[in-house]
């Protein structure tokens, strides 16, 4: 039997997370005043995408229970012709657990790794990404997700791993 492979969670930056997409976090981007200065505007902090055509941006809420740590990953998903942008409206903090693509249309699982998301910071995954779905830590917690889609199987892939394993 192969044992579990654990790996620890990382903080997120922009510079960790950018093989995988985009962090956003209007604390550390160039902003400018508007609303008689009253409000920062932070322009270009990403670029959501899709590249089908009938597919259309469609803006979800995912309301998600907390996990306890350590996590078990036992599947992953991505969006093949999507970004998917995740932006919380209230949480505390929540777990992007990210993997690079391998041979065969399957992750590699050696490339994995898993980043605590702050209130405050929000993601965009580049199109085919592999991914473990939202989870949550602390307490239940609401996030905006963004992709375009169509309904059809081409919105989502998910791949079962043959081990799972630990984050956190």
């Amino acid at each position: 039997m192969t044992a579990v492979r654990r790996v620890p969670l990382e903080a997120l930056t922009r510079e960790a997370f950018a093989p995988f997409g985009d962090l956003i976090a209007a604390d550390d981007a160039a902003g400018r005043p508007i609303n008689s200065g009253t409000t920062m505007r932070f322009d270009w902090t990403t670029l959501p995408q899709g590249d089908r055509p009938g597919a259309r941006p469609n803006l979800a809420v995912f309301r998600s229970r907390p996990q306890a740590l350590p996590l078990r990953v036992t599947l992953l998903e991505r969006h093949p012709h999507s970004t998917q942008l995740l932006v919380p409206i209230r949480v505390s903090r929540w777990v992007a657990v990210v993997a690079p693509d391998g041979p065969g249309d399957t992750p590699d699982t050696s490339g994995l790794r898993a980043f605590v998301v702050l209130a405050g910071q929000s993601v965009n995954l580049r199109k085919g990404v592999w991914h473990h779905p939202v989870t949550v830590l602390d307490e239940p917690a609401e996030l905006l997700m963004l992709a375009w889609e169509d309904g059809g199987a081409g919105d989502c892939e998910t791949r079962l791993l043959e081990v799972p394993i630990e984050v956190g």
